[in-house]
């Protein structure tokens, strides 16, 4: 099936501004009651455990976050093997996605250190996830993908939140690392709450190309019109300076 979400390249992605559409996919069948009360049963989770500590919130939930686009590109590609045939630029979109992720972790590393605890967890969490979502995809492309759009719809939620208590000053609004500088594009001058604002646009493209993807892949008609704009990202994934 072609993919008509996302090219990597597309316009949309010149577009770096700060609004962004408040969006929910309302689940219908079974498939997507499963995913959104699954997402719903691990939001709990997360909002039990870490609170409004939402710096290690992003941490924990950020390694998990980063499975599912490899796991997709993986199972794409070998899929593809098999029967000899293109992948209509699939591979190339969750790949872009799980590095995306991956590039959120190292930037509230910066922010917020985590704990042994909390790196236990990441360990456990990580391999539950990866294992369970790996079998997801395989019995259920469709599903899997609209858990991930889910997902997405709650990282987008969760970002505001923490831009709430940044602006509320109960969150000290820090100078942006010089990774999230870089990634990003940001000025020299950018702060926590800039930060906090490209990744959540992030989040909010990935949630929209998730559910399209879901959509695709269960005969519906998607229009890539409607998937929010992806921020402007570096070509080198760290400064030079810091590859050294």
């Amino acid at each position: 099936m072609a993919n008509n979400v996302l090219e990597i390249d597309d316009p949309l992605q010149a577009d770096n501004t700060d609004n962004l559409p408040a969006l929910h996919h309302s689940p219908n069948g079974f498939s997507e009651r499963f995913a959104y009360g699954f997402t719903k049963l691990l939001r709990f989770c997360a909002d039990t455990f870490f609170a409004k500590r939402y710096g290690h919130r992003a941490i924990v939930l950020e390694t998990v976050a980063a499975v599912p686009g490899m796991v997709g590109a993986t199972l794409t590609h070998l899929r593809c093997l098999r029967r000899m045939v293109d992948d209509d630029g699939w591979i190339r979109t969750l790949m872009e996605e799980a590095e995306n992720e991956r590039m959120h972790l190292m930037t509230f590393v910066e922010i917020a250190q985590p704990s042994w605890f909390e790196r236990m967890i990441i360990l456990i969490v990580q391999w539950v996830f990866y294992v369970s979502f790996f079998i997801l995809y395989l019995v259920s492309a469709k599903t899997a993908h609209r858990v991930v759009g889910y997902f997405e719809e709650e990282a987008v939620l969760s970002y505001t939140l923490y831009l709430d208590e940044i602006d509320a000053g109960r969150t000290e609004n820090i100078p942006a690392p010089e990774i999230a500088r870089h990634y990003w594009n940001l000025s020299d001058d950018a702060t926590l709450r800039d930060v906090v604002i490209v990744v959540r646009q992030d989040e909010a493209h990935h949630r929209d190309v998730n559910h399209g993807l879901a959509d695709q892949l269960d005969g519906r008609s998607f229009d890539p019109a409607t998937v929010a704009a992806y921020p402007i990202h570096a070509p080198e994934l760290k400064p030079e300076k810091l590859n050294g």
